[in-house]
């Protein structure tokens, strides 16, 4: 009897990765699918970006991450049927991989000088400009041809790379969607220390000393709305404040620090979760966070949308709904000392009535949050997932394109004087404000068609004449599918900051026969003097002088031996842009969730000899 017993339990364990996948399928296609497939562009992944994840990193999403409110009628096991069968894995076990690859001589002090080349933050300065310069780049347009990868740093598990590395000291910071915070030697890539967090991160990370101590610190946010302060030389948390209660806030753009204040801002998945026919739509409204560095406690929060959700009706199934809400920041805040300001780009809103102070650039003041001014880009643009779904209980009517800012504001001095505050948008359009004049429309000037995931995405770089854009335009094949349209998107602009005026212009680089390809433009840019950086949905990571000739091609769609030992695989670049210090350039690759290539890497390249 006993032999019979152990006979059925092994093959009951056995069966159990066949039944749990069986269970998943029906599961998924009664809660998940209306979203996840299909000819949608949506802002969820598909199917296929989601078989590149690890079970784990779907399981935490659905337990207590991005998908947890539309996961909550859910059981535990009902969450990991489904993590098994979108995935078609079953949860990692063993020695964590990331475990390889520290240094094997740990230095008791950063391994350069803290006053030496550094990427500081999202937009490497308070006033985001995304543009390096030559002391700190350690980069010219000459030697660039030369750039040879030197090494490669894999995140287990993961296969989206959204958060870009900051560079301060000799020491490398970045976040992932493996929930830990990693800090490796920039030159060499082992790993010094790494950090479990709550959640994953998608931000850039700001460096500072830490007010009133001698430690060093940095500042992050995560996908459950929490920010952090961690220090910078150990890994040690110093603090962790949840800056918004909302089920569906989180951080997505970078905390910045200015003058012992940490600005976080907030955003949501609520135009996700609102696609739920049973979901009250909608009830978050974006903020700024503004919290003191030294011990993580809140200043002030201003929202932007003041008016406090209210019921407004019900849908076609008789779920209450509200209003207003969105709004979200998606990006991170932008400092203005002359005017006492901070600047942020607010996302569409989700229901009716649509915000004023939505798909806007609004302006706080820094020691209050009060509002002072607000310039808004697109109207009446109220719009959630369910607006592409079937079942469209919880679109608005009358609802918008989808038009929001993805990328942070960048305040640029001008030769003159003059001082412009510059930003692309996913319409397809550039605007430019004064913002010694209330925000005040300068011009706007468009270089694409706009979208979902059309327009200018993640963000732009400026100097002192020219803002260079991105065009995304990301479209997909009318098949029913997700497949990338691989004719469509694409394109690189350098905008007279005076004018407005098309200065630059690089044409659409084609796909040709490469699978899961589209030449779309949607990650970050990024300048140092007389070139700009610009990663592809493609794969592959470009060098153009300011002129418009190409300088340097890298194709960052393959394997990799990383130095970690874990799998290292490159793919679609998107989200964040290229990070540039020291005379080394550092880019993720492996951006799945649209339908291109995903994978999990982090690259460094240097100048190669002759």
């Amino acid at each position: 009897m006993r032999a019979c017993a152990v006979l059925a339990a092994l093959l009951i364990w056995c069966s159990a990765p066949a039944l749990a996948q069986q269970e998943g399928a029906a599961l998924y296609a009664a809660h998940c699918a209306q979203c996840h497939d299909g000819d949608v562009q949506t802002r969820v992944p598909g199917r296929g970006a989601m078989q590149a994840m690890s079970f784990d990193h779907v399981l935490a999403a659905l337990t207590s991450g991005s998908m947890a409110a539309m996961a909550k009628d859910r059981s535990d096991a009902e969450r990991r049927a489904i993590a098994s069968f979108v995935t078609g894995k079953i949860a990692a076990g063993g020695v964590a991989a990331d475990a390889e690859g520290r240094c094997t001589q740990q230095a008791s002090g950063f391994p350069q000088a803290l006053d030496g080349p550094r990427w500081n933050g999202w937009g490497v300065d308070t006033n985001n400009s995304r543009f390096q310069p030559a002391d700190m780049a350690g980069l010219t347009a000459e030697q660039v041809p030369r750039l040879r990868l030197k090494w490669a740093y894999a995140f287990p598990g993961a296969s989206v790379s959204f958060a870009p590395p900051t560079i301060v000291g000799g020491m490398l910071f970045i976040g992932g969607t493996d929930r830990k915070m990693h800090a490796l030697d920039a030159r060499s890539g082992c790993t010094l220390w790494t950090l479990a967090i709550d959640a994953a991160v998608r931000a850039a990370i700001s460096f500072a000393p830490l007010p009133g101590s001698d430690q060093f610190a940095i500042f992050f946010g995560d996908l459950r709305a929490n920010a952090y302060a961690v220090n910078a030389l150990t890994g040690a948390l110093i603090w962790k404040t949840k800056v918004e209660e909302h089920a569906a806030a989180r951080i997505t753009g970078a905390p910045t620090l200015h003058s012992g204040v940490l600005y976080v801002p907030v955003s949501s998945l609520e135009e996700a979760a609102g696609s739920q026919a049973s979901y009250e739509c909608c009830t978050f409204r974006g903020s700024v966070v503004a919290l003191d560095a030294a011990t993580g406690k809140l200043v002030w929060q201003a929202y932007t949308i003041p008016e406090v959700p209210h019921p407004t009706g019900k849908n076609a199934r008789g779920t209450q709904l509200f209003g207003p809400s969105g709004a979200a920041i998606w990006s991170a805040p932008t400092i203005d000392v002359k005017r006492n300001a901070v600047y942020v780009a607010t996302s569409n809103s989700y229901s009716n009535p649509p915000a004023a102070t939505a798909d806007a650039i609004l302006a706080f003041e820094l020691g209050t949050g009060k509002l002072l001014w607000k310039q808004q880009a697109t109207p009446k643009d109220a719009f959630v997932v369910a607006c592409f779904t079937a079942d469209k209980s919880n679109c608005p009517e009358d609802h918008g394109p989808d038009h929001d800012f993805g990328q942070s504001p960048i305040l640029v001095a001008l030769r003159d004087g003059r001082r412009v505050l510059v930003i692309a948008q996913k319409s397809g359009v550039v605007h430019a404000l004064d913002p010694d004049d209330g925000g005040k429309i300068l011009w706007q000037t468009r270089i694409g068609k706009g979208g979902a995931l059309g327009g200018s995405e993640w963000g732009s770089a400026a100097d002192g004449e020219r803002i260079y854009v991105a065009n995304s335009d990301v479209r997909f094949m009318r098949d029913g599918t997700r497949q990338l349209d691989s004719t469509q998107g694409g394109g690189l602009f350098g905008l007279d900051l005076v004018s407005g005026k098309i200065a630059m212009e690089v044409p659409p680089v084609a796909c040709g026969d490469r699978p899961k390809c589209s030449p779309a433009l949607s990650a970050a840019v990024s300048l140092i003097p007389g070139v700009v950086f610009s990663g592809g949905v493609s794969g592959f990571l470009r060098a153009y002088a300011t002129d418009g000739k190409l300088l340097w091609e890298f194709d960052t769609a393959q394997d990799f031996k990383a130095v970690n030992g874990v799998p290292a695989h490159g793919g679609a670049i998107d989200g964040p842009g290229p990070v540039i210090a020291g005379g080394m350039l550092y880019t993720n690759s492996g951006y799945g969730q649209w339908s291109g290539v995903a994978g999990n890497v982090l690259l460094a390249f240097e100048v190669g000899t002759e």
